[in-house]
């Protein structure tokens, strides 16, 4: 099973509950696809044996060849080639190495060269297989470091991915294709706000989903009110506690620090297989 860690907005725990549920099963993969800022390592505290780098295509214009017709910008979905005059111009922090511009020339004039934009790194602990990804710093393209890290994906273990904050494309690019989505949230307006977006988003992917309600002793009963009106499970609900905001500080995890919390996420995994098999029958 592929379980998606994801949130509507950062700082709602995702991490917390991708790296603690990792810790509290076995033969687990864990993939940090959060590519901008991987932080699970940080608790994991892998060994890491292996390191490649992540290419994108990127088009080059053979001048001597280019008639300045156009046919590459009006191919190009994502903006990233403008006419100006007869000139092509490439943008390459817009461009997603897609390759139309270069097989819809009529001259031949564009090629493409790689260019590289993060790295994958991999390694082990205990148990558990870790993989994660690192855009470079001043790159754009998150997706293309994101599919590098899920190709690692081993369907043969339990794949638990920490995906990016957000409802964007690298969000959709991470939790596409899993077999499930835990959605985290605080109860706050603005957790609840970002809730909903996601919520909208994995119901277009037709993804089956659960929310954990991190924090839950603050803030109001919105977020209890509002999933019980759409019919969305709440898995779990962790309550605010100094302790395990203590344990975060210092790097370490919530289940080898306060061993009881092993068997709650124990009973996380088995109301997602029961979610999940729920969702597949109707």
């Amino acid at each position: 099973m592929v379980i998606s860690v994801a949130s509507g907005k950062g700082g709602t725990g995702k991490t917390t509950v991708a790296v603690n549920l990792a810790l509290s099963l076995d033969n687990v993969q864990l993939l940090d696809c959060d590519v901008e800022e991987p932080n699970s390592h940080i608790f994991i505290k892998p060994v890491f044996k292996s390191k490649s780098k992540v290419f994108i295509p990127i088009p080059v214009v053979d001048k001597t060849k280019c008639d300045g017709c156009g046919r590459c910008q009006e191919v190009c979905i994502y903006n990233a080639v403008a006419i100006a005059g007869k000139k092509v111009l490439i943008f390459p922090e817009l461009c997603h190495g897609c390759g139309s511009c270069t097989y819809f020339c009529p001259h031949d004039a564009i090629k493409e060269e790689n260019e590289e934009i993060g790295v994958v790194e991999a390694g082990e602990k205990s148990s558990i297989q870790f993989i994660h990804g690192k855009l470079n710093i001043g790159k754009m393209m998150a997706p293309p470091v994101i599919r590098a890290v899920k190709k690692h994906i081993n369907k043969k273990k339990t794949v638990i991915i920490d995906a990016p904050p957000g409802t964007s494309c690298p969000v959709i690019t991470a939790i596409k294709g899993t077999d499930f989505v835990i959605l985290v949230t605080e109860p706050t307006p603005f957790g609840l706000n970002d809730l909903m977006l996601a919520v909208e988003v994995v119901r277009k992917l037709k993804i089956p989903f659960g929310v954990i309600v991190n924090r839950s002793d603050l803030g109001n009963k919105k977020t209890d009110d509002y999933c019980a009106r759409e019919h969305i499970s709440i898995l779990m609900k962790i309550p605010f506690s100094k302790k395990i905001a203590g344990i975060y500080s210092r790097g370490d995890s919530i289940v080898e620090a306060m061993p009881e919390y092993r068997e709650k996420f124990r009973e996380l995994f088995e109301k997602i297989k029961q979610n999940k098999d729920e969702s597949s029958a109707k």
